[in-house]
């Protein structure tokens, strides 16, 4: 099953990479997509973006970084707290996720109609379910 979760994540993968690079995002970073398409869905702190991604504080803030510098995300001093910091997209970060969204939903649209609605809705509950066992197995 592991093997077989991995294949799966690789095709959304290419499928992503090759949309981002067709429509001039080719210099997201790795783990990048993950990260703006979790700010542009909202409601999720960056902190815990970040902590599903399984990295180290150092690798996070560089991942940030990079968006930062490659025009993807804005980094702002939260006006609440100065200490903090606020991240949001920028125009060219909402292009890159909505690319992102779009490649993620001709894969889904692909594997529905390759399986059938029904199927989908099956393998999305037993993932679900196989997530939610996570805490009981570390």
């Amino acid at each position: 099953m592991p093997a077989l979760l991995r294949a799966a994540w690789s095709t959304y993968r290419a499928a992503v990479v090759a949309a981002l690079a067709g429509s001039g995002f080719d210099d997201v970073p790795r783990n990048g997509s993950y990260v703006l398409s979790a700010i542009a869905r909202g409601g999720v702190p960056l902190a815990e973006v970040i902590a599903v991604l399984g990295v180290s504080k150092q690798t996070a803030g560089a991942l940030v970084d990079a968006l930062v510098v490659r025009g993807y995300l804005d980094r702002t001093a939260d006006p609440a707290d100065r200490r903090r910091l606020v991240v949001s997209l920028t125009g060219r970060g909402a292009g890159a996720a909505a690319c992102v969204r779009s490649a993620v939903a001709a894969v889904d649209g692909a594997l529905e109609a390759a399986v059938g609605p029904e199927q989908v809705r099956c393998a999305r509950a037993a993932l679900t379910r196989l997530v939610s066992l996570k805490d009981r197995h570390a």
